[in-house]
């Protein structure tokens, strides 16, 4: 244990750098996304997230939206609880048939107007779990989809040009809107 310690002194830490979007660009992008939900709705976005059987990596990179880096936060944009509340779908994995009710409901008990975001690959058609015995597909063998986020697992600033996307109705590199 005393070796452990010791190198551990020695070593640098085994961690990730810090991504290289400045500043200024995160700013940029959360207040032009913040203007944009209020001119649309009003009000500040509501994202509620849902796991319709994903590996994970897309839920790490959308909670670091929520992180001391991000902090989409400080500009209203809110992760909530409950799709009674939520203006934006944010469905992640491909959809298992054990989800698939269970996404359907979320998306019956979400209030209009709402709309269905499909961040990552397997989310858009299987990804690697497609053909599996238990999967059914992307999000939109379940639900109209209004945007697809590529990339797996797509970076935190993609997801907030996605969502920029979608709330000016623009289509971008980044994304795929529903035809």
């Amino acid at each position: 244990m005393r070796k452990l310690l010791f190198e551990s002194l020695i070593r640098p830490p085994l961690t990730e750098r810090p991504p290289q979007v400045s500043d200024a660009a995160v700013d940029e992008f959360a207040r032009a996304l913040n203007g944009a939900a209020h001119r649309r709705l009003g009000r500040s976005l509501s994202i509620r997230a849902i796991d319709a059987g994903s590996c994970n990596g897309c839920e790490l990179e959308m909670h670091a939206l929520n992180n001391a880096f991000y902090d989409i936060e400080r500009f209203g944009i809110r992760f909530v609880a409950s799709p009674r509340h939520a203006d934006v779908l944010l469905v992640t994995g491909p959809v298992t048939k054990n989800m698939r009710e269970a996404l359907k409901r979320t998306y019956d008990a979400t209030p209009n107007p709402k709309w269905v975001v499909a961040l990552g690959d397997c989310a858009q058609n299987g990804g690697c779990f497609a053909g599996s015995y238990a999967v059914i597909g992307g999000v939109s063998e379940v639900l109209p989809v209004d945007l697809h986020i590529p990339g797996c697992p797509p970076p935190p600033i993609e997801i907030l040009k996605g969502l920029l996307a979608l709330l000016e109705g623009v289509n971008s590199k980044a994304s795929v809107a529903r035809s």
